[in-house]
């Protein structure tokens, strides 16, 4: 793991950060002791919501365009009358 001190990453910054993209990791040093570390950011996890990917997962048991209870039901959810 190269080091360098805090003079040399102003100076040459850019340089530094493309090792650091390509995988290498970088000790900053102030007055030659160690102060921070600059590693790569880890690589991007798959998208795993990918539109119809849990296609045939779920199964539906009713008729979905039909009222789930009759009309004459709804009074007795338990809502107070305002």
């Amino acid at each position: 793991m190269p080091t360098v001190n805090i003079g040399d990453l102003k100076d040459h910054l850019s340089q530094f950060l493309e090792r650091v993209a390509s995988g290498e990791e970088l000790t900053i040093c102030k007055r030659n002791i160690p102060v921070a570390r600059v590693v790569p950011m880890p690589a991007p996890r798959a998208n795993r919501t990918v539109l119809g990917s849990d296609l045939g997962s779920v199964t539906v048991l009713g008729d979905l365009s039909e009222p789930a209870m009759p009309d004459s039901d709804w009074g007795t959810l338990g809502v107070a009358e305002p």
